[in-house]
């Protein structure tokens, strides 16, 4: 694909850096309409959905709503949103080549609710090889340092994967150990966004958000995952990761080490589609 100087230069950012930040990615009645549309489907739809593939800050309240997984299984408009659009475009020409969509989520930090999301790579959680893939991050309201706005360490992408353990925030199950120290946090850049922003990283970038400050402001996003089509799930990882698993359960009693490790790895629940905003 014959690229021109505006994606020279965004794909030279992408490469420096480990994301980009596109302002009015979508605008004005098309952002208006996917609003909407949103709204409805939580209204709609996830009242009827899997119990594993929404969050809440609190189960009972469904004011605190946090997380949905896989909006596109359950409406076609999401479905076409991130299968056969300028997101997927833009996801082909950062991995310089086809891409296979995995998943499209809806992310909420509600007003004084909203937790922190854990210093991470989503590369980690993707258990990729060779680990080439991207998150989207597409902004539904304003989003400032006070409601949680997303934090990357630029150039973290080429160091390597540090290490990840079990966090305790629903929907994102793992986290760096030992992050952030105070050279982590002077790297830190802190990207506020509004509306029909779009934000896009590498699965080995570390990012995080600190929690919804705000009274009355939510946070709201959605996000999109894709994957080079070079890239494979690495099967070695995969077990190690089970192992893990599997070791941790047994230290805490909570399940039965041989029947975790003699069955698959949910792959719509924890960490195996997540991507962590």
């Amino acid at each position: 694909m014959k690229q021109n100087n505006e994606q020279r230069a965004l794909l030279e950012r992408f490469e420096t850096d480990g994301f980009v930040a596109l302002p009015g990615f979508m605008v004005g009645d098309e952002l208006r309409e996917l609003i909407g549309r949103v709204d409805r489907f939580i209204s709609d739809k996830v009242p009827q959905l899997p119990r594993e593939q929404v969050f809440y800050e609190d189960r009972n309240d469904p004011a605190t709503l946090k997380q949905i997984q896989h909006m596109g299984d359950h409406d076609p408009c999401f479905r076409d949103l991130y299968t056969a659009s300028r997101f997927r475009e833009l996801a082909e020409l950062l991995l310089g080549g086809p891409v296979v969509p995995k998943n499209m989520q809806y992310f909420n930090k509600p007003p004084a609710a909203g937790q922190p999301t854990p210093p991470h790579q989503d590369g980690y959680c993707f258990m990729l090889d060779p680990c080439e893939a991207v998150t989207m991050w597409f902004a539904l309201d304003e989003v400032d340092e006070e409601n949680g706005c997303v934090r990357y360490v630029p150039g973290s992408r080429n160091p390597g994967m540090p290490e990840h353990a079990r966090t305790q925030t629903p929907g994102f199950s793992q986290g760096i150990v030992d992050y952030p120290g105070d050279a982590d946090r002077a790297a830190e850049q802190a990207i506020p966004a509004s509306p029909g922003d779009l934000l896009v990283h590498h699965a080995m970038t570390i990012h995080r958000a600190d929690g919804n400050r705000s009274p009355a402001r939510s946070r709201r996003a959605l996000g999109f995952i894709y994957y080079s089509q070079r890239a494979r799930k690495d099967r070695v990882a995969h077990a190690a990761y089970q192992q893990r698993l599997a070791d941790e359960m047994k230290r805490r009693g909570t399940f039965d080490s041989r029947i975790l490790l003699n069955r698959p790895l949910p792959q719509r629940r924890g960490c195996q589609l997540e991507s962590c905003q």
